[in-house]
Formats: structure tokens, C-alpha cells, sequence
């Protein structure tokens, strides 16, 4: 009983330290608002501009259900963009199939994500927006494969795919 107490207070203090360490290193990864992104759009244009599901994933964090998106099955070299503002975001290159049901990468390019701390579900969630107009992509985790160990879990919806000009390789 002792042990489990123990053990029970460890994992506790264990996560409110993780919390915490996201909420203080996690501040200002995201502009305060829309306003200060490179691409702005009033909610008017963002509805023209998206499809429904589009919109709730990329403007609203929604979440697609798993195996919903085509790009899950998406096989071909090329360039994964946001599909709010066609920023490149994921290469092909480091797509894997995770098993999960949505789109799976082990690194973005550079310069083209920013993260901030999601506190929705149980716990504490790295989320992934896109850097450019702030769009939700999907979720980060700490189970993906080398070389970086981590798993960019993303809403097939916000990402539009854009294959390479040459398949034959």
C-alpha cells in the first residue's frame, strides 16, 4: 500500500513538473492572436476558402475520426502542405505509417510548425499549428520512430498533398 501511495505521488508530481515546464517554455511559441500571423483571413474568408471539415480541424482544433482522410494511404514522393495557407509542411520523406489512422511524419520541414501546450484531454499534449496562419495540424508524440522519435499525428483534412513532378524513382 505504502508503495503504491508512493509511487502514485511520484507519477503526480512527475506531471504537474512536465505541466508546468510546457506552460513556461510552451509561452509565446504562438502569436497571442490571429492578428500577428504572416497570413490572416476574417472567418468569412476562412469558411470560402476551407470545406466544413477544413475549417473545423484547421480554425477550430477539431480532430478528423481515424482512417477518414485519403492522405492517410497516400503513398507517392511529394510535399504535404497546409491546406489553409500552402505552406510546405511535410516532405514524403519522413511520412510512416503509424498505424493510428491519421497521417504520420517524424519531423516537419524547417521553420514550418510551431507547438503549444494542449491541456484538453487528461493531460498535457504537445499540439502542432501551422507556423504561417496558425491553422491546427494535429498532435505531437514522443512514440515515433528514429531518428527523432517523434510522431507528428496529423488531421489528414488540414493538409493538402502536392506529388513530386518525378514518380519514376
Amino acid at each position: 500500500m505504502k508503495m503504491t501511495k508512493a509511487l502514485g505521488r511520484r507519477a503526480l508530481l512527475a506531471t504537474s513538473a512536465t505541466g508546468l515546464a510546457l506552460s513556461v517554455f510552451g509561452r509565446g511559441l504562438l502569436p497571442a492572436n490571429a492578428s500577428e500571423f504572416e497570413f490572416t483571413l476574417s472567418e468569412e474568408q476562412w469558411r470560402a476558402r476551407l470545406t466544413p471539415k477544413q475549417y473545423g480541424i484547421l480554425r477550430e482544433e477539431d480532430t478528423e475520426r481515424p482512417f477518414t482522410s485519403a492522405l492517410n494511404n497516400e503513398k507517392r514522393k511529394g510535399m504535404y502542405h497546409c491546406a489553409g495557407c500552402d505552406l510546405p509542411v511535410y516532405s514524403s520523406q519522413t511520412k510512416y505509417d503509424s498505424g493510428t489512422g491519421w497521417p504520420s511524419f517524424w519531423e516537419a520541414e524547417a521553420d514550418a510548425v510551431r507547438t503549444k501546450p494542449d491541456r484538453t484531454l487528461f493531460g498535457v499534449y504537445t499540439e502542432v499549428h501551422c507556423r504561417r496562419c496558425g491553422g491546427h495540424f494535429g498532435h505531437i508524440f514522443d512514440d515515433g520512430p528514429p531518428p527523432t522519435g517523434k510522431r507528428h499525428c496529423i488531421n489528414g483534412f488540414a493538409l493538402s498533398f502536392n506529388p513530386a513532378a518525378d514518380q519514376s524513382s
